[in-house]
């Protein structure tokens, strides 16, 4: 927790979520309870507004939070659809305070490439198969080899929380897995401006770590660390031609 409450007293605005469609719980109010604590700038954010048959059942919600925070606005939203995103978005800015830029013009993200990489692969793998596959599930960047001119060679590692899940990533005859791993490396290739190839390491183990020590290696790995033992793989390509590799890999390995 203490991680939580640095991160809260070093920004500038809090963004607080509540899951609308549900009623109010435990951690609902612990987290409402920092929020107060902090006293920051706030925006309650009432998500899955899409929900709702009457909106008029935001109205006790809205009340509720108002009567104990004074929020700098209450945006509903329904991400899924994405109604009043732009609202949120402009909100955001609005109660920002303005001050010296942190970085050029020319520089989108302070995280390496390779990290983005594996993001973008975790990203492909949620939208791909929705609720099938817990969101602990992570990518990490086992290899990016920029030595060839005109091509990058990355091998990405995806992490799942059990081994039934495998079959779920890979998809009948390897055809998600490589929907994934396509979609991935167009996004790689636009952020990285060249060629790329890239294959996809399936990994999987009974049990993560803890949240905290699973955030730190598996989200944002330092590269040196190496997986933990009791660890399943099977190697899937997704590169230009990647039905080929695909089908060796699936015929080859034990799933």
């Amino acid at each position: 927790m203490t991680a939580v409450h640095d991160a809260i007293m070093s920004v500038d605005l809090i963004v607080l979520m509540r899951d609308a469609s549900v009623s109010t719980g435990n951690g609902d109010m612990f987290v409402f309870d920092l929020i107060k604590q902090a006293e920051k700038p706030a925006v309650l954010l009432l998500n899955k507004t899409d929900k709702l048959k009457d909106k008029a059942a935001l109205l006790p919600l809205i009340e509720g939070y108002s009567s104990e925070f004074e929020f700098a606005e209450i945006v509903p939203v329904s991400a899924l659809k994405g109604d009043a995103i732009d609202d949120l978005l402009a909100s955001i800015v609005k109660h920002l305070p303005e001050g010296e830029p942190l970085f050029a013009d020319d520089e989108m993200t302070d995280q390496s490439t390779r990290i983005i990489a594996a993001e973008m692969v975790r990203e492909k793998i949620l939208q791909s198969t929705g609720e099938e596959i817990p969101y602990v599930t992570a990518v990490v960047t086992e290899v990016f080899d920029e030595s060839k001119p005109g091509i990058t060679r990355i091998y990405c590692a995806i992490y799942v929380e059990r081994s039934s899940q495998k079959k779920i990533v890979i998809g009948k005859m390897g055809s998600r897995i490589k929907d994934i791993g396509t979609k991935a490396r167009v996004d790689i290739e636009k952020a990285a401006w060249q060629k790329s190839f890239l294959k996809i390491i399936r990994q999987g183990r009974r049990r993560l770590a803890e949240p905290r020590t699973r955030s730190r290696r598996y989200r944002y790995p330092r590269m040196s660390e190496t997986p933990p033992k009791r660890w399943f793989a099977v190697d899937v390509e997704a590169d230009a031609p990647a039905a080929e590799a695909v089908e060796y890999a699936f015929n080859t390995s034990k799933l």
